[in-house]
């Protein structure tokens, strides 16, 4: 029996990725030290996970942005408008940046590649482009040279590559008349040159990472699996494939996937325990298995017991030679290491006995290996006695329960997710009250946080400065970003949210039953790096959470204000959930939360309040048979939280990052006033489906893409602008950015909302000449 891992976060311990790629940005580090710090981020993984035990440890999971883009730049899927930056510059790196943010330089203004949610997560990929014809080559030697890193190392490592076919599927045709999938015979030349190059370098194995094989898929698909992996056996008969899925089970995919000539074949056994028996049942007798059985994509602590009973049952029909032990996906998805957690105040002895993160389910994959053998050592069942009382400890604390809570979500009824009166009828009220003008302008909540903003905080949080002292900076703050909206011509403000640390953490911090961390940081996309509250218990809001900062904002102003908050369900999705009871259930009680403060923010006088859900999307299930369950429970959260105000008081939400048309209606169902989204990097491709619907709604989509440093000209939003009003009407239109703005810097941020705010400017003015 062998042990391996799926894939090990590539920010490290200390987000070293995530400072040095600012650093090479900004221009403060080369290139050569940026290589550097990736390199050392590698080496530091693979020995660690050496160092534990691991058996076939990954290479090729390191990215120093996206691993999809990547695989991109590696086989040559180079948009033409890069041609340009590829000329100009002369490294590597550099046009593998502005394919991800975009390149505004050097008389250069290239728009960046879509970015879009990884399956249902909160880590964006940047979408592959796909033509008619496609050539493809090998450009990027990445994933051979870091198979050559780690041997150097004393490591016959195990690549880790998206499939071939995954590829195709996660990308996007741009031009009509084919069909992605009908480039599989031009693409699967390059992964055979890879494949050769890596062999000759020694590679045993190989891990193809095919998570379609766990989604609904068409035949077409299902021929492109056969013949990727039949081709491939034929050319690499001695090769060790490993394909892997993930987050869901092979279900009606089982007899395809356990057809494919491969070596080894990884399921899920944490979000579909269930498959097990059919997969042990369906597999051939020479195909290994690779059990995911350690969570890698929460932070609770492995209960032995269970996964031995799921190891020992594969073992009792396929022999151990027959099973390896791993994660159950990636351990991208999860902080890095529970060990750096040393401040009891933040983090308390009782809730971190509970959890594992990165490393510590590293070491937990070994012992479950050493548990399940013949002759278990001591150090192994004392490891298995301290995990028995860690679970034991969970299940009875004292923490987790409160009997109010559970009877007030026990006590909802339709009517509390119910608005008074029907959008129509709330539109003409909420227009009396708000006289706002035809293409409306907003924000979308935040504004830059600067460095001394951040360290405001830092020093509040060590005790260098005094609450009132930190109060009045951020007031200073505040009261700035206001005078600079009313400077500008915007038409609804917001507040900047100077004094919230990120959009999840801050509302868990003010909640019961959440609990964080000083480094459990995780990617989500490029240097972005965010940190999750972990759920531990039920949810309650004991004291309202925004009310004092946005009552200042308004009273600095004649201009509208918006409440800001985050939905149920990103705070939900974007958390380390508790895994002892249903989501709904927690979900249920956020939203509860949100409601006491949407109505509280009523009282205080807030006419416009935004509950952002960019999350609603991504928590859709892979499989469409669970979409209509999961829709119903997350829809009817959003609309507890949206639904105890008056007819005068417009609610917005935010959604970002998502494909809408298939859930168009659901949306619609939320009922929310005003809807933004993102539509910058799509080109407003994401309001056909809108349009299509006859959404009922006001819409704003956005106009340009703050993941990019570019700044859009007035013509380029005008333009935006057009394409979005000949689908859906004028009236219905308001004018954003497509996301918050807190990652951005000041001046990039104001030259683009100038920008902004002229060309609603112009189409208001082109719409009233024309009526």
């Amino acid at each position: 029996m062998q042990t391996h891992n799926l894939g090990y976060p590539r920010i490290g311990s200390n987000r070293e990725l995530k400072k040095a790629c600012e650093q090479y940005w900004s221009g403060k580090i080369s290139l050569t030290e940026l290589l550097s710090k990736g390199k050392n981020i590698s080496e530091h993984n693979w020995k660690l996970q050496q160092e534990a035990g691991i058996d076939l440890i990954p290479s090729n999971d390191f990215s120093y942005y996206d691993q999809i883009l990547d695989m991109s730049l590696t086989v040559g899927a180079i948009p033409k408008r890069y041609n340009q930056v590829a000329l100009k510059s002369n490294n590597e790196m550099d046009l593998y940046f502005a394919m991800a943010r975009g390149y505004q330089k050097e008389g250069l203004d290239i728009t960046a590649m879509e970015m879009t949610k990884w399956l249902d997560t909160n880590y964006h990929y940047i979408v592959p482009e796909f033509y008619k014809n496609q050539e493809f080559k090998l450009f990027s030697n990445k994933i051979v040279n870091e198979f050559v890193s780690a041997k150097r190392l004393g490591i016959n490592s195990k690549p880790v590559i998206i499939g071939p076919v995954s590829y195709l599927l996660l990308g996007k045709e741009k031009e009509e008349g084919f069909d992605k999938l009908d480039l599989v015979k031009r693409l699967l030349p390059v992964y055979v040159e890879i494949l050769t190059e890596l062999k000759a370098h020694g590679a045993e194995w190989i891990q193809f990472d095919e998570p379609f094989l766990a989604l609904d898929i068409n035949a077409q698909a299902k021929e492109a699996y056969q013949y990727v992996y039949v081709e491939l056996k034929k050319k690499f008969p001695l090769l060790k494939i490993l394909v892997a899925t993930y987050f869901e089970g092979l279900k009606d995919n089982l007899v395809l996937a356990a057809s494919l000539p491969v070596h080894a074949l990884h399921i899920d056994l944490v979000r579909n325990p269930e498959q097990l028996d059919e997969v042990l049942t369906a597999i051939p007798g020479q195909l290994i298995l690779s059990l995911g059985v350690v969570d890698g994509r929460n932070v609770w602590k492995n209960d032995f017991e269970q996964s031995l009973s799921i190891i020992k049952k594969a073992v009792a029909q396929l022999g151990s030679d027959r099973v390896l032990i791993a994660p159950s996906c990636s351990l991208l998805h999860s902080p890095c290491d529970l060990d750096l957690e040393t401040n009891d105040k933040t983090l308390t002895p009782e809730i971190k006995q509970w959890l594992a993160f990165a490393k510590q389910k590293i070491d937990e994959v070994v012992v479950l290996k050493a548990l399940a053998s013949e002759n278990p050592d001591a150090i192994a069942l004392e490891k298995l006695e301290e995990n028995k009382k860690a679970t034991a400890s969970r299940s009875t604390s004292k923490l987790i329960h409160n009997e109010q809570i559970k009877q007030r979500v026990n006590a909802i009824t339709a009517k509390d997710a119910t608005r008074t009166s029907p959008f129509s009828i709330r539109k003409k009220t909420q227009q009396e009250i708000l006289q706002l003008p035809i293409f409306p302008t907003t924000t979308i909540g935040s504004f830059p946080q600067t460095p001394e903003v951040r360290s405001w905080r830092a020093q509040f949080k060590k005790g260098d400065i005094t609450l009132a002292e930190y109060d009045t900076l951020l007031k200073k703050e505040t009261e700035e970003t206001i005078r600079w909206q009313e400077e500008v011509g915007i038409d609804v403000l917001v507040h900047g949210e100077f004094e919230r640390n990120d959009m999840v953490e801050y509302f868990g911090e003010q909640l019961d039953g959440f609990t964080f961390t000083k480094n459990g940081w995780v990617q989500s996309y490029g240097s972005r790096c965010v940190k999750p509250p972990i759920i531990y218990g039920d949810v309650h809001r004991p004291n309202a959470m925004t009310v004092y900062w946005t009552e200042f904002a308004q009273s600095l102003t004649k201009s509208l204000v918006k409440g800001m908050l985050t939905g149920p369900v990103t705070i939900l999705q974007w958390s380390f959930v508790r895994n002892d009871q249903p989501r709904p259930v927690t979900c249920n009680q956020i939203a509860l939360a949100i409601r006491d403060e949407v109505v509280d923010l009523e009282k205080a006088g807030i006419k416009v309040i935004q509950i952002d859900e960019p999350a609603i999307r991504e928590g859709l299930p892979l499989r469409k048979a669970a979409w209509q369950a999961y829709l119903q429970w997350a829809v009817n959260a959003f609309k507890i939280s949206a639904s105890g105000v008056k007819d005068g008081t417009q609610i917005h939400t935010h959604m970002c990052y998502s494909e809408f048309n298939d859930i168009i209606q659901n949306i619609a169902d939320m009922d929310a006033d005003v809807i933004t989204i993102e539509c910058s990097r799509s080109q407003m491709e994401l309001l056909d489906a809108f349009a299509d619907f006859k959404y009922p709604n006001d819409i704003g989509p956005g106009v340009y893409d703050i993941h990019s440093p570019r700044v859009p000209s007035k013509e380029e939003m005008v333009a935006l602008l057009e394409k979005a009003k000949a689908v859906i009407p004028a009236e219905q239109l308001w004018v954003n950015p497509d996301c918050g703005l807190k990652t951005r810097h000041w001046p990039e941020t104001k030259s683009a909302l100038i920008a902004m705010v002229a060309a609603a400017k112009e189409l208001s003015a082109k719409e009233y000449a024309l009526n």
